[in-house]
């Protein structure tokens, strides 16, 4: 089971009260206790370049992917049987590989990197890693888990389909883990929808999100 740590010091504004955009507070910090009280309430860190603050968001509409939903192409399938996957054996180097600089849009930042990893370390974070026929790693995600909810939070790949191999195995351990479970996406973009993500309005979130906290971890 997961390590509790000290209490968040912070209080987060009510989610419903997010900008346009889904902005719904500066500053804070990064300490795994406010992070888990950020997601607990159905908010998330995301820096942005130009603001000197962390800023924490809770998107309308907002991302999911029902395990139900999930499409796996024939293709896909073709690929799975090139690669083998693991759960949690590498966590920094997946999150090294998602933070890649050369990858364009991202925001993963050295501190946003040292705080999932002291989640990793107290058992709120998990990677799923993908591994190609030589043993090197190809793609994986990684993401936070509390109880029945997983948030995942970015995903990358250095051979094709990597990462989508990622996301099919998570499905199909949370499938397996059986009970109230919810996939976060944060926001959809074309290649999740294609997977099977879709956008759901901020109080039917909220709504699944107090229904998954009861749940117990998959992993």
């Amino acid at each position: 089971m997961p390590t509790e740590p000290s209490p968040c010091a912070w209080q987060f504004p009510p989610p419903e009260t997010a900008g346009e955009q889904g902005l719904v507070a500066l500053g804070a910090d990064l300490e795994p206790g406010t992070l888990l009280a950020a997601y607990r309430s159905g908010i998330f860190p995301m820096p942005l370049a130009d603001v000197g603050d962390m800023t924490w968001f809770s998107p309308d509409p907002r991302g999911i992917v029902p395990l139900a939903e999930f499409r796996s192409s024939r293709s896909l399938r073709r690929s799975a049987r090139r690669f083998s996957v693991t759960a949690d054996r590498c966590f920094a180097a997946v999150i090294a590989g998602c933070a890649d600089p050369r990858r364009p849009g991202g925001w993963i930042t050295p501190a946003i990197r040292a705080a999932y990893e002291r989640l990793h370390a107290l058992g709120w974070a998990h990677s799923i890693e993908v591994w190609d026929e030589a043993g090197t790693l190809a793609g994986g995600l990684y993401s936070v888990e509390i109880g029945g909810l997983f948030a995942a939070e970015s995903k990358f790949h250095v051979r094709t389909d990597a990462s989508k191999v990622a996301l099919a195995a998570l499905v199909e351990r949370l499938r397996d883990a059986g009970g109230a479970r919810l996939l976060d996406v944060q926001w959809t973009t074309p290649h999740l929808l294609a997977l099977g993500a879709r956008d759901v309005a901020r109080a039917d979130y909220l709504r699944r999100l107090r229904g998954a906290l009861a749940a117990p971890p998959a992993f």
